[in-house]
């Protein structure tokens, strides 16, 4: 995997953007396979495991060098689950990128072996991914470097 990221870190001259789902684990910061990386967007859900691994990530992610480190609230159901989200990453100094609702339209979506964002164009899910997208193209893309990560 570092290979990999490494060759199209530097063989797209900056002109591509790769992004890649990684499992929720530190290894990938102690085996350098995130040398290359620009970004990196924490996906956490409003538990106490979740949050702690995003707590555990950022600092890492920031030794590291890596320029941009947002956190994600996802499957948010309620007012309180995105207070204690937003509680959680405040106190510990990390941006919150987005808010991702629970929306029943991923699973119908799913269901039905469509994607998302064709399947439910005006899901509330959708806007929020949309707004993610757009944070990691300004924010990522903007050093020149063609925002990977």
């Amino acid at each position: 995997m570092r290979g990999l990221l490494g060759e199209l870190a530097t063989g797209n001259n900056g002109e591509t953007m790769t992004i890649t789902d990684m499992e929720a684990s530190i290894e990938h910061m102690s085996r350098a396979t995130i040398r290359h990386v620009d970004a990196m967007l924490m996906v956490t859900e409003p538990y106490f495991r979740s949050l702690e691994t995003v707590g555990r990530m950022a600092p890492l992610a920031k030794e590291l060098g890596i320029e941009h480190v947002w956190a994600v609230a996802n499957k948010v159901r309620s007012a309180r689950d995105e207070e204690i989200i937003r509680s959680y990453c405040a106190e510990r100094g990390i941006e919150l990128a987005a808010v991702v609702p629970w929306d029943e339209a991923i699973q119908e979506a799913d269901r039905e072996g469509r994607a998302l964002m064709d399947y439910g164009t005006e899901a509330p899910s959708v806007a929020a991914v949309e707004g993610i997208a757009d944070l990691v193209e300004g924010g990522a893309g903007s050093n020149g470097r063609g925002g990977r990560g």
